[in-house]
């Protein structure tokens, strides 16, 4: 039997694979979009994996540090180290500043932390040039795609600071780069205030404020202790909110990633929906370019669930080859994106699916002009 459709794509095949790749082009700025949200699932346990802690002691009240302001003295760490079950304790300070860098300054988040302290904070894993922090003061450890090489020195204020250390794919919840830094120079880039805001102040009988403060204190426990009673502990008897890792990771990706994924879930579903009338138009044209053929076809016999069919096949074949460039198109672009993207096999074949249903969604608008043909037009001419 003749194969109707392969036929007709034939004669107009340039079209059919140009139309193919403009749509190919949509769907691959779906998978991107899904590619997005993806990384920034990945982007918001990067610094938790690091980590490792069991117990985040933030500001009472407050959903802090990530998503909210929250601010703690640096010896709470002390008395919390000295509770039953407690293992090691570290006092921590995120902040976004700008690294001065040509041609604009680049935005990170700075990790304030002790270099002497029992905890590491850098995953060694991460590092790829240099090494950690060892002293006090003015060294850095900067992510490599901050741009920044070994020895170089970058300027925070009023001081000076050398590049001791490159990580590779450490970033914030919000996918901006890391830095870290020891403790007390983020306490004096955060908490401290110059010397002209001191004499202001004290001009309006305001006293300086306390540069010892931290942003957060992170602990891990004994083996055999249960994290909920310590957590509950720490609650009553130091009135600071505490959050578990799971719950950390709770606050991470539904209050800071919930409303952007929902941004994006739109956006796919719009694209998707100018894809389907995209296929669909196409389909319709095609039709229309045919009506005579088809008409002929329906005077001598062929019957319309044969002509249907080559409607129906064409559109999938669209579909289909419009998936294929999409992927490449995607696997193409996705390593030019400023931040993660991750596309993962799962998400492909689900949008295969779904580019399958729409295209037969898409063919109904054919199948109704060829329902519709009159056999007496192909005698009209």
């Amino acid at each position: 039997m003749i194969n109707l459709a392969q036929k007709d794509i034939a004669h107009t095949f340039g079209k059919f694979i140009v139309t193919a790749m403009g749509v190919g082009m949509l769907l691959g700025i779906v998978l991107i979009m899904i590619g997005v949200y993806r990384g920034m699932m990945v982007d918001a346990q990067v610094l938790l994996d690091d980590l490792s802690v069991d117990l985040w002691v933030v500001q009472e009240n407050t959903l802090g540090p990530f998503a909210e302001a929250s601010r703690v003295h640096e010896d709470l760490k002390n008395s919390i180290k000295v509770i039953d079950g407690v293992d090691k304790t570290a006092a921590l300070t995120f902040q976004n500043i700008q690294l001065p860098a040509s041609p604009k300054p680049i935005r990170v988040v700075a990790v304030g932390f002790d270099p002497f302290g029992d905890f590491r904070v850098i995953n060694p894993a991460r590092v790829v040039e240099g090494r950690e922090i060892k002293k006090a003061h003015y060294e850095i450890v900067v992510s490599q795609s901050t741009g920044f090489k070994l020895n170089d020195t970058i300027k925070l204020a009023r001081d000076e600071y050398k590049v001791v250390g490159i990580t590779k794919g450490s970033v914030s919840s919000g996918g901006d780069p890391l830095v870290y830094i020891s403790l007390k120079d983020a306490q004096e880039l955060q908490f401290s205030y110059s010397n002209s805001r001191i004499r202001s102040d004290r001009e309006r009988g305001i006293r300086g404020g306390d540069s010892h403060m931290v942003n957060t204190i992170v602990a891990t426990l004994k083996p055999g202790y249960s994290i909920d009673m310590v957590a509950n502990e720490i609650r009553e008897f130091k009135h600071k909110s505490v959050y578990t890792k799971e719950e950390q990771n709770s606050i991470l990706t539904k209050n800071l990633i919930e409303r952007a994924s929902k941004q994006i879930g739109l956006f796919t579903a719009i694209l998707v929906l100018v894809s389907t009338i995209i296929i669909a138009l196409i389909i319709y044209t095609m039709t229309l370019e045919k009506m005579k053929e088809i008409s002929i076809m329906k005077l001598i016999g062929i019957p319309n669930s044969l002509i249907i069919k080559m409607i129906v096949q064409e559109t999938l074949l669209l579909g289909f080859l419009a998936f294929i460039f999409g992927n490449v198109f995607s696997h193409l672009i996705y390593g030019k994106f400023p931040k993660r993207v991750v596309l993962e096999v799962p998400d492909a074949w689900m949008l295969f699916l779904v580019v399958m249903v729409v295209s037969i969604l898409a063919s109904f608008i054919g199948v109704k002009k060829v329902i519709s043909a009159d056999p007496a037009a192909a005698i009209g001419g």
